[in-house]
C-alpha cells in the first residue's frame, strides 16, 4: 500500500510544480508592454465607468505636457480598449494639430458597452515607424454589467429554496450506522477524500492556468467548480454503473460535511492568489454567510431524522428525484435565463468543461484500483471524484462575487454541468450493449433440452 499511495502523492507535487512553472511564464509574458517615454498626461471625465450592455456613454479626454516636437515622429493617436469585445470607443482617433499656443488636447469620444466584463481605455500612439507606445499616466476603467430582472432574482431564489430542501434530505438520509461500518476500514473513504479535496483542486487550478492564462473570472469559475465535492448526481450514477452505492453516500456524506472546512480553506489560500491577480477582494462574510446557510438546512435534517423517523423516511425516499430535479433545473433555467453564456463558449471552455470531470474519473478509478479495491468500489470513487455539484459552484459564485464578474465566471461550472454526464453516458450505453450481447451469446450456447424436437436425418 505505501508504494501506491507513494506515486500518487509524487504525482500530486509534480503538478504543483508544473503549475507554479505556468504562473511563471504566465507572468512573465505579461510583462511585455511597450511604454511610451513622453511626459503626457492624461485626464478622463468622469475618470471611471459602470455600464449596462449595448449602452453608450459621453467622456472627455485632456492630455497635457504636449510639446511642439513630439508630434514629429508621431502618426496616428487612439483612445484604445484593452478588451474591445468588453467595451470600444467610437471615433476613437486623437488629431492633434500642429501645436503654437497651447500644450493640451481636449476632445469627447462615445464608449460603447459591448458585452459582460471589465476593461480600462489608454491612449496609445503609433509612430511613423510602425512601433505603437503606450500613454499609461492614467487608464480609464469601464466595468459593463448585465442589467439586472425580474427573472433573474425568481432563479436566484429558486436556487436557495431548492439548495435548502436538498440540504435538509441530506441531513435526514446521514446513516450513523453505516459511517461507523465505513470507518472501521476506511480506505475508500481516505482515497476519495484525497480525489476530492485535494487532486480536484489542483487539477481545476492548474486546469485554469493553462487553458486561461489571462482570463481570472474563467480560473475561478472553474477553482470554484473543482473544490464543490459530489452531490446526490454521483449516487445516482454509482446505482446506473453498478457502482457501490453504500460507498457513494458515505462519500457524499463526508464530503459535504468536509466541504465546510475545506471548501473555505482552498478559497482563502490557492483561490486567494486568483482573487489578487484579478484585483477582485476576497468575499470572506459572504463564503461564511453561505456556510453557515447550508450548515442549518442539514442540521434541520438530523433534528427532522432524530425526532420525526416517519418524515424522515419520506424525505429519504425523495432525496434521488430531488438532486436530479435540483441538477435539471439549475443547468436548464441558467442556460435559457443566462443565454448569452454561450457567447463566451470557446475551445478553451469546452476543453476545461470536459477535461476536469474525465480526468478525474480517471484519476479516482486509477488510485482506487492501485489499493486493490473491488471493481464496485472503484467505480463509486472514480464517479464521486468526477462529478462536481455545479450547482454549489454556482450558488457560491452568484453570492460570492458582484457583477460582473458573477456573470462571467458562471459559465464554467455551466460547461462542466454539461459536459460530466457524457462518458458516464456512453459507458452506461457500452455495458448494456456488452450485457445483451453476452446474454445472446449465453443462449446460443445453451444446450437443447428433452422437449425440443429432435431431427432425423432422412
Amino acid at each position: 500500500m505505501a508504494c501506491p499511495l507513494y506515486k500518487l502523492l509524487l504525482f500530486i507535487g509534480l503538478l504543483i510544480l508544473q503549475v507554479i512553472a505556468t504562473c511563471k511564464a504566465t507572468l512573465i509574458a505579461e510583462q511585455d508592454d511597450r511604454v511610451s517615454e513622453l511626459g503626457w498626461q492624461v485626464v478622463y471625465d468622469p475618470p471611471k465607468l459602470r455600464m449596462d450592455m449595448e449602452t453608450v456613454q459621453n467622456i472627455s479626454v485632456r492630455i497635457d505636457h504636449i510639446k511642439a516636437s513630439d508630434l514629429d515622429d508621431i502618426h496616428v493617436v487612439q483612445l484604445r480598449s484593452e478588451h474591445e469585445h468588453v467595451a470600444w470607443a467610437e471615433n476613437g482617433t486623437i488629431v492633434l494639430e500642429t501645436l503654437v499656443a497651447s500644450t493640451s488636447y481636449n476632445g469627447t469620444f462615445n464608449i460603447v458597452a459591448n458585452f459582460l466584463g471589465q476593461t480600462n481605455f489608454y491612449v496609445e500612439l503609433t509612430r511613423k515607424s510602425g512601433t505603437s507606445e503606450r500613454i499609461v499616466s492614467s487608464t480609464l476603467p469601464v466595468t459593463v454589467i448585465r442589467p439586472e430582472r425580474v427573472i433573474d432574482h425568481v432563479f436566484t431564489g429558486s436556487v436557495i429554496l431548492l439548495i435548502s430542501i436538498l440540504y435538509i434530505n441530506f441531513g435526514a438520509a446521514l446513516d450513523v450506522g453505516a459511517l461507523k461500518q465505513i470507518a472501521r476500514r476506511p480506505i475508500g473513504p481516505a482515497i476519495g477524500f484525497i480525489c476530492q479535496f485535494v487532486f480536484m483542486p489542483l487539477l481545476s487550478f492548474g486546469l485554469g492556468h493553462l487553458l486561461f492564462p489571462n482570463n481570472y473570472e474563467l480560473q475561478l469559475g472553474l477553482f470554484f467548480t473543482g473544490v464543490s465535492p459530489a452531490g446526490g448526481a454521483s449516487n445516482i450514477w454509482t446505482v446506473a454503473l453498478g457502482g457501490n452505492l453504500t460507498l457513494s453516500i458515505a462519500m457524499t456524506t463526508i464530503s459535504t460535511l468536509a466541504a465546510f472546512g475545506m471548501m473555505p480553506l482552498w478559497l482563502f489560500t490557492l483561490g486567494r492568489t486568483i482573487f489578487e491577480r484579478a484585483n477582485l477582494v476576497v468575499p470572506y462574510s459572504r463564503i461564511a454567510y453561505t456556510a453557515i446557510g447550508l450548515i442549518v438546512p442539514i442540521s434541520a435534517g438530523l433534528l427532522i431524522q432524530r425526532y420525526c423517523p416517519r418524515f424522515s423516511k419520506l424525505l429519504v425516499r425523495i432525496l434521488k428525484p430531488m438532486s436530479v430535479i435540483l441538477i435539471l433545473f439549475i443547468v436548464i433555467f441558467a442556460i435559457v435565463t443566462n443565454l448569452y453564456l454561450f457567447e463566451l463558449f470557446s475551445w478553451q471552455i469546452v476543453v476545461a468543461g470536459l477535461g476536469l470531470p474525465w480526468i478525474g474519473y480517471c484519476f479516482g478509478f486509477l488510485a482506487s484500483h492501485l489499493m486493490r479495491l473491488p471493481l464496485a468500489d472503484s467505480l463509486a470513487i472514480s464517479v464521486e471524484t468526477g462529478i462536481q455539484n455545479t450547482g454549489i459552484a454556482i450558488f457560491l459564485l452568484r453570492f460570492a462575487l458582484e457583477q460582473p464578474a458573477a456573470d462571467l465566471t458562471t459559465v464554467m461550472p455551466v460547461s462542466n454541468a454539461i459536459m460530466t454526464p457524457l462518458p458516464l453516458l456512453l459507458l452506461l450505453i457500452g455495458m448494456r450493449i456488452h450485457a445483451r450481447t453476452k446474454r445472446r451469446a449465453e443462449n446460443v450456447l445453451i444446450p437443447k433440452t428433452e422437449s425440443d424436437p429432435v431431427v432425423t436425418p432422412s
